[in-house]
Parts: structure tokens; sequence; C-alpha cells
């Protein structure tokens, strides 16, 4: 029977009201979210809708859906498992973020190649200190809500973890280490007498990358792809959203959001850990 969680521990009487109105079935509340079991599917733009009325996230599990089998959690970094845009933070020093930031809005909107848009961006950055880039991890780099909590999580629950990123591998580095991560992917940017050139180092971590990397791991690890759950927010994701078992649109571009198969808006990224948990009560 089809299966919709709703990503919020308690809701008030009209708020039910409306769900079960919308969603014919058995409602289960459990401690942080409610299951409902239901016959009626709802569109994706129904669905939509209903959570923009409620301000609350809801997603139905789809079928070939099996949280048993989940063996992988994959997460892109910038404004996904983070809050920020490094690259553009870095940019910030050198006045011109704004500049950046509509390169970057661009790239993840899938309206301009994102190999290119990296290597604009980088190039803008000539000539800037190295030391800039800890005061962006100290100063400016926080997590996402709920980051810790599923990163936590999935460990408990024997799952691997993997931070794959178009961001750099100075940022990737220290949070592999700070959250305890099993694997990372990024890109490395050329430093010369402590200064940024202005080029990366290396095959460019693109979508198409982000794909193979998801892949590489479940071979690797002696799973299927469809045993991954994939995180992202931007165009440069979808890929391996697409490979996964379960795509998570996280407060995502809509092109991402029209495209993943879970959407999540208005919860932390913990509430990806009530996916695992749905059949087990």
């Amino acid at each position: 029977m089809p299966k919709t969680i709703v990503h919020a521990p308690l809701l008030d009487s009209d708020d039910l009201e409306i769900l079960s109105a919308s969603i014919p079935g058995k409602i289960y509340h459990r401690d942080n979210y409610y299951s409902i079991e239901h016959d009626v599917i709802l569109s994706r733009v129904a669905l939509t809708q209903l959570r923009e009325k409620l301000s609350v996230d809801i997603n139905r599990v789809p079928d070939t859906f099996n949280p048993d089998q989940i063996a992988l959690v994959i997460t892109d970094m910038d404004s996904t498992l983070i809050s920020i845009e490094c690259v553009d933070e870095i940019a910030d020093f050198l006045n011109i973020k704004d500049k950046v930031s509509e390169i970057t809005e661009s790239a993840m909107r899938g309206e301009i190649d994102f190999n290119t848009s990296l290597k604009k961006r980088v190039t803008l950055l000539k000539g800037l200190g190295y030391d800039v880039l800890n005061k962006v991890y100290q100063e400016r780099l926080t997590l996402n809500p709920g980051a810790e909590q599923l990163i936590s999580g999935m460990r408990a629950r024997g799952v691997k973890t993997a931070l794959v990123s178009g961001g750099f591998t100075y940022f990737t580095d220290r949070l592999k280490e700070r959250l305890k991560l099993d694997f990372t992917l990024s890109n490395k940017l050329e430093i010369v007498d402590d200064k940024l050139t202005g080029n990366v180092l290396g095959d460019i971590v693109n979508g198409d990358v982000k794909a193979a990397f998801l892949q590489q791991l479940a071979y690797d690890l002696n799973i299927n792809v469809n045993q991954a759950i994939a995180v992202g927010d931007g165009a440069n994701d979808l890929p391996m959203l697409s490979l996964s078992g379960l795509g998570v649109a996280y407060r995502a571009k809509p092109v991402v959001q029209q495209q993943a198969d879970v959407v999540l808006n208005y919860s932390g990224l913990d509430a990806i850990l009530d996916f695992l948990d749905v059949d087990k009560h």
C-alpha cells in the first residue's frame, strides 16, 4: 500500500483535518513524523500545493524504495550539507561576491554549463591569499539544520556516508574529519606562494563526475546504486539524484524539485531518517 510521510513532529487539529481530506487513509503518529497508508495518489502538483498550504514537508515514499536495503547516503556540500556557497564567500574578500553569486545561481539553476561556471568563478579569485579559505571555514561556514543528526543517524544504522562537491577540498577535508564521513570528492584549488592562481587542478567535479563517484562507491561497497540515498540542491546534482534509490531535493532550485523523488523545504536534513524508519513500526 502506498505510504506518505509528513515530516512534522506535531500537527494541530485543523492541519490534520486538511491532511485527512487531501490524503484519505490511515494516519500513524510517530515521534518525529506522521505516516499515512492510503490508496489515493496525489499528483506532484497537488502534493506541492498541499505542502505549501500546510507549510510542512510531505512526501510519498516511492514504490521502489526499500529502506532496509539502504547502505550509503551521498550528499552535496554547498547549500545542502552546509548553509553557504563557499566560492561566493571567498569572493566576498575581493568585494566581488555579487558577481560570483550570479554565476553560481545560474549554474545551480542549470542555465549554464557547470565546468564553465566554475572556471569563471575561480579565475576571478586569482591572487587571493590562501589564508582566506580558513577565514571562510572558521567564520562563515555553518552546517544546515539536522546535518549532524543525519550523519550520526546514518552511522548508527550502519550506513556509509559520502560528501561530493563541485566546491573545494579545503572544506570537504575538514568536514570529513569533523563529521566522521567515510568518503569525499571535490575540486582542488591550485595554490602557488600561498595565493590562489585562479586554476583548478585535475578534472572538475561536475554532475557527471558526481554520478560516477556514486557508481564507483556502489561498486567498492558491493551494493547497487538503488541502495543509496542522494541529496542535493542544484542542477549539477540531478545525475546522482536520478541514479540513486532515493533522490532528495533539499531546499533546492525549482528544476531539482521538479525531478527529485522527494522534497524537503521546511525540515532539517535529519528528516531523511524518516524514510529509513517508516516501515519499522
